[in-house]
């Protein structure tokens, strides 16, 4: 786990861009280990040096404008994903983000930076996308929030294309939750009974070291045209 230096982070208004299963406990509205909030910002400056491709060298694909990355909405298999130079193990992750419409893009964490296999496949996704404007019927795991093609999102209530999302990934080995617009919407354990059924009869049957690791990186997709923002993290 590489050391995380506290920063305290300062909100700025950034402008929008033109185009435009879980449990849940509803009397919950902000995660139960929200500690004082010394954090490390993952977009600091106007470069993207805490940042790398992954599998790849130099970075295409993004571009950082007045604080916001924008992803030039690639494809899936075009390999423009990104992740973070550190790696991380416990964690609470926050950021916010808004997706074009018909379009989509996911957050991972446990990143193995492995040639030999998509991001997708290298670790858990936190689905971004346009639910209401998908052009086709998803199954309910494959929505935002949901963990991808595992868990599906409860309450979860995403916001239209163009407008900001909230999301948070809290990570403490094993357990896992994600929430979305201050709401927890999927919680889940590593290596639980349920977890290994899941996938044992899923997606990620054929993918054997899906879900193993312990720590890893941070990534963003680069499937969709999307714009992230105000992406901070902690160590828990």
């Amino acid at each position: 786990m590489t050391k995380i230096i506290p920063v305290t982070l300062v909100f700025t208004a950034f402008s929008l861009f033109s185009c435009t299963s879980g449990k849940r406990n509803e009397s919950e509205t902000t995660p139960t280990n929200d500690q004082p909030e010394t954090w490390m910002l993952l977009l600091a400056g106007s470069t993207l040096d805490q940042w790398q491709m992954y599998s790849q060298d130099s970075i295409k694909g993004w571009s950082l404008i007045d604080g916001e990355l924008h992803a030039s909405g690639a494809g899936w298999d075009a390999g423009e994903d990104i992740i973070t130079k550190e790696t991380f193990a416990n964690f609470d992750l926050s950021l916010e983000w808004k997706v074009a419409p018909e379009n989509s893009s996911g957050i991972f964490f446990y990143v193995q930076n492995n040639s030999d296999q998509p991001i997708y496949e290298s670790a858990p996704e936190y689905q971004v996308m346009d639910d209401k404007g998908w052009p086709q019927q998803m199954m309910p795991n494959q929505y935002t929030a949901a963990n991808y093609a595992m868990h599906a999102p409860v309450g979860a209530e995403v916001k239209p294309a163009g407008e900001w999302n909230t999301t948070r990934i809290t990570v403490n080995y094993p357990h896992v939750e994600h929430w979305l617009n201050g709401v927890k919407v999927v919680e889940y354990d590593f290596g639980s009974e349920d977890w290994e059924n899941r996938k044992a009869s899923g997606k990620w049957a054929d993918v054997p070291n899906y879900g193993k690791a312990k720590s890893g990186h941070i990534g963003l997709q680069n499937a969709g045209k999307v714009v992230y923002r105000n992406l901070k993290i902690r160590e828990l």
